[in-house]
């Protein structure tokens, strides 16, 4: 089985979207590919909206980890390393996200992020979650470069 992004790159990442270490999360497996970084994930009865379909909270979550599989990949192949002190390159500075019609509970749904920025300083993502052909939802993210202070 090929290693994902996040297999690769942040093995002990206990995330709830996508962290590999984190055996009650999502563990979102995220793939470099010709069009950008891709990704499938199917949802669990527990992910329900309430009325049946895929829930906001879960969306923007793949949404967000998605986005940073793209982030972390880039940062990789660019040979930013993670500063002294920090436990990832970059962190989540915003995501605006726009829910466009309902995703299923019960099938797998597809991401796709695309870099629109990249730089040392920051990043910016266009990230989509499809099914059926058709998006679900959107977002972008902003992701800045993560420097601790003390």
């Amino acid at each position: 089985m090929t290693s994902s992004i996040q297999e690769r790159l942040v093995p002990e990442l206990g995330c709830f979207g996508c962290g590999p270490a984190n055996d009650r999360g999502l563990r979102l497996r995220s793939f470099p590919g010709d069009d950008g970084v891709t990704a499938s994930f199917t949802p669990w009865p527990e992910h329900d909206n309430g009325l049946g379909y895929l829930n906001g909270g879960i969306i923007s979550t793949l949404l967000d980890c998605h986005s940073a599989a793209a982030v972390l990949h880039e940062a990789d192949l660019r040979g930013y390393p993670t500063l002294p002190g920090a436990d990832l390159p970059y962190v989540t500075a915003g995501l605006d996200v726009r829910f466009l019609r309902p995703a299923p509970l019960t099938e797998p749904v597809s991401l796709l992020a695309v870099l629109i920025e990249a730089g040392e300083s920051e990043m910016t993502v266009d990230v989509q979650l499809h099914w059926d052909g058709k998006p679900r939802a959107t977002a972008v993210a902003h992701w800045k470069r993560w420097r601790p202070r003390s």
